[in-house]
């Protein structure tokens, strides 16, 4: 071993100091955008509220503004948190919006007595959202309550839309199934059913079914899924907004065959992605959009109700493939 050589000690401070003050410029010119002061990266999430009709509207938001659009639209009891894993694989190429209804997640929740909480009402308010983002033209991706809302949009501004999406939403009065006995009863005598109906709809029991159905692969599924939406649920006033909502339902039952009469004229470009443990909506119903649009695009999958829950690498997949084979 050599012995220190106190003389060569000050050069070598010298040389240390010139390799750090290297490195911390080369440092400084590789950080991200976001930490030198500007915008984080476009494939990073956004999370947002806009004035729209005097609520608070909260939305995502992820990718660049000049690429092709899409409006994702939420189911119940969900909320844009369920788009999440789509935003962490699309964003990149798509810009991503994701707003939350009035009465649901980060969104205001008006009082009943004061709100409307109607379909027609609701889909209303989304248009405006559009408007107040100065959305132009976009891809909706419907989702169980999109659906309804989400071709009450498509018949109001036709001109708006790229394509759609539909992710297990029902537009023909067959795809309701089983389930449903309970539900109709509620809308031909609303006060007779009202108690069985917050038992069938608002329950742990069936918020962690709309999850699992009847998928056997069980362990697949994060049990919060279900925890969270029922604690939003349990909310004060959730309930009288939920019961309210889907009372309304049944006017979707009678809007299907306007909106079939729609497809059937226009043709939109239509992918329809199905999750087959579905326990709501019926498996026929895939095959009964292909009938009002024969070029659609439909792909069953091995998921539930909500599909994303364990198959968003292969929806995304689907996704971005559509896009890009249908321009």
């Amino acid at each position: 071993m050599h012995p220190f050589n106190s003389a060569r000690w000050p050069r070598f401070l010298q040389v240390s100091r010139m390799v750090l003050g290297v490195s911390m410029m080369l440092a400084i010119f590789q950080l991200p955008a976001y930490a030198q002061g500007k915008e984080r990266p476009v494939n990073s999430t956004f999370y947002r509220t806009i004035q729209v009709d005097g609520l608070s509207i909260f939305y995502r938001e992820a990718g660049p503004k000049d690429a092709p659009t899409f409006l994702l639209l939420h189911g119940l009891p969900s909320s844009s948190r369920m788009f999440e894993p789509l935003f962490t694989q699309l964003s990149d190429q798509y810009h991503l919006i994701a707003p939350d209804y009035p009465g649901f997640g980060h969104s205001d929740w008006p009082d009943p007595k004061k709100f409307a909480y109607t379909f027609d009402h609701i889909a209303e308010t989304m248009n405006h959202f559009t408007e107040a983002l100065g959305l132009r033209r976009y891809a909706l991706y419907m989702q169980d309550y999109g659906g309804p809302v989400g071709f009450r949009m498509a018949l109001a501004h036709p001109d708006r839309i790229e394509a759609l999406i539909v992710q297990n939403a029902v537009a023909h009065n067959e795809g309701l199934g089983a389930i449903w006995k309970t539900r109709r009863a509620f809308w031909a005598d609303r006060s007779a059913n009202e108690s069985a109906l917050r038992a069938n709809l608002l329950s742990l029991a069936t918020t962690r079914t709309r999850h699992v159905g009847s998928d056997p692969n069980v362990e697949c599924y994060a049990p919060d899924l279900w925890t969270d939406e029922f604690a939003f649920l349990s909310q004060p006033g959730q309930a009288d907004i939920q019961s309210d909502l889907f009372y309304d339902y049944r006017t979707n039952v009678e809007s299907y065959p306007k909106w079939q009469a729609w497809m059937r004229e226009r043709h939109p470009r239509l992918l329809v992605i199905w999750g087959k443990y579905d326990p709501s909506f019926d498996l026929s119903e895939p095959e009964a959009y292909r009938r009002d649009v024969p070029n659609a695009e439909v792909h069953v999958l091995d998921a539930g109700h909500f599909a994303l829950d364990t198959k968003a690498d292969e929806i995304a997949a689907l996704v971005g493939q559509f896009m890009r084979t249908q321009k």
